[in-house]
């Protein structure tokens, strides 16, 4: 199995920037994990490698990462697998992200800057990228609904060897 060394976090809390309106625009957040892989790695032992990895299992609600866990964002952990993420482009990705972060209005300069040097950076330097389908809610683990968005990426960069799980939302 190819083995990804993880390399650390970032987080990006939108209520860490004022907004002018004092609103901060709920409670939104993305989620940024690095790993180095080794070179020559295929996508698809990428993508079973950071689901098998404990930094996979967090619920993104604020438990962090259990290393025991049985929880992945909004999922039960065993409902999610590596044959679950979906192909997208560099644009689509962008896409996504940029209507999610801007889908109650302009963000403050501070912002825009955060997610660019870590959501948008990854996505642009990308060789390629893969969604995370939605999965339902039958795959909801007891608590599940309480992401309104909930946006997966997983960012492949070969000429850096970086995989960079990403993960946009709210609760």
């Amino acid at each position: 199995m190819t083995e990804l060394h993880f390399v650390d976090p970032t987080f990006v809390n939108f209520r860490d920037h004022p907004f002018p309106d004092g609103s901060g625009h709920g409670y939104r957040w993305v989620d940024v994990k690095t790993f180095r892989f080794p070179r020559d790695s295929q996508d698809a032992a990428l993508l079973a490698a950071v689901v098998a990895h404990e930094q996979f299992r967090d619920d993104y609600a604020g438990g962090g990462v259990d290393p025991g866990g049985t929880r992945h964002g909004p999922y039960w952990l065993r409902t999610a697998s590596s044959d679950d993420y979906r192909p997208v482009t560099c644009t689509e990705a962008a896409q996504v992200l940029r209507q999610w972060a801007d889908q109650h209005g302009s963000l403050p300069r501070s912002l825009e800057n955060a997610l660019e040097a870590s959501l948008f950076t990854a996505v642009n330097s990308a060789s390629r990228l893969y969604r995370l389908r939605d999965l339902g809610s039958t795959a909801f683990h007891d608590w599940g609904g309480v992401h309104i968005d909930f946006h997966e990426f997983v960012a492949i960069d070969d000429h850096r060897q970086i995989l960079t799980l990403l993960v946009a939302a709210d609760d």
